[in-house]
């Protein structure tokens, strides 16, 4: 799979067969592409993070024409440059509106938007990379920022397909049951093997008394469980499951003709969290590679309809 790099990241094999658990996640089963971005110097016809765009000389830059308070200047402000997927790097990329091959992610450096004044504002811009003759060299700075984590560090990615399953309150009936006794007795062995650890922790330094010097062992009990484990990657992703962890499930049906939408890009704070450290790569892993922050250090969903993509998306702060 082509990289800005050349190089490559995998995630390790899960600890568990998830489908031999539950067979019945197998009808559940999609595959996602986790972009592994990482720092670097990426170019404008590169898929990445918060790199230069391959945006025609001769078309206006996208803008927010809304009021943002502690914004000097005049109106309209300039959007961020967010990311850029070409469907040659990433497989799970749906096609675009009339065979467009390149995504363009964009949004607006303050929260002043939506019903309460102080949501997100997103756009996206599909396009066909073949008919961009002549990028243009420069990009225009937004002046102001309300906050910095709108602002992401040029990435370059290294694109791996994986295979996600539901996010766990999702399922239901007799699978969803089983998944959740399943889950609630790992955390409970979990929790014992905890306790067991404290207390040989304890036995061992009044053993040792005055010759204790503190270390702790490196090996903490550790189970997985199928949220964390054997579900939704975090990291940023294209295609795949949504995890709705802060709101709960919700529904995402488009506003323009009511089908169900899919999930189409997630644009993550952290690329594995402490709960979920089985996701790192195996050849490193930073977890907070592009400095983006959204929301409360929390994750973007932007859904997309499946039936015609160049309908209005959607998307849920998590």
């Amino acid at each position: 799979m082509r990289t800005s790099d050349g190089s490559g990241r995998t995630t390790p094999p899960r600890p568990l067969d998830v489908e031999s658990l539950f067979p019945g996640l197998a009808a559940h089963r999609r595959t996602a592409t986790r972009l592994h971005p990482r720092p670097g110097t990426p170019g404008p016809r590169d898929s990445h993070v918060g790199g230069p765009m391959l945006w025609p000389a001769d078309e206006p830059w996208p803008v927010c024409d809304g009021p943002h308070r502690r914004a000097p200047g005049p109106e309209p402000l300039p959007l961020v440059a967010l990311a850029q997927l070409h469907a040659r790097d990433v497989p799970d990329l749906p096609a675009g509106p009339d065979g467009c091959d390149l995504l363009q992610v964009f949004w607006c450096p303050f929260d002043a938007h939506g019903p309460t004044g102080y949501g997100m504002y997103t756009h996206l811009r599909w396009r066909r990379a073949a008919e961009v003759r002549v990028p243009a060299t420069e990009r225009p700075a937004p002046g102001a920022v309300g906050f910095d984590g709108y602002l992401p560090e040029p990435c370059v990615l290294h694109p791996e397909r994986i295979t996600e399953y539901p996010y766990i309150e999702l399922l239901t009936g007799e699978l969803g049951a089983a998944v959740d006794a399943w889950e609630e007795a790992q955390e409970e062995a979990l929790a014992e093997a905890q306790d067991e650890a404290a207390l040989a922790r304890t036995a061992r330094q009044i053993a040792e008394g005055p010759d204790h010097h503190g270390e702790e062992d490196d090996d903490e009990p550790w189970l997985p469980t199928y949220e964390c484990d054997l579900s939704v990657a975090p990291g940023w992703k294209v295609g795949g499951h949504a995890a709705w962890n802060v709101t709960g499930p919700g529904t995402m049906d488009c506003a323009a003709c009511g089908c169900p939408m899919e999930l189409l890009l997630t644009v993550a704070t952290n690329e594995w969290h402490a709960d979920r450290k089985s996701w790192i790569p195996l050849e490193d892993g930073p977890m907070s590679p592009t400095g983006v922050v959204v929301g409360n250090h929390g994750k973007l969903n932007l859904f997309a309809c499946p039936r015609d993509p160049s309908h209005p998306h959607r998307f849920s702060v998590q």
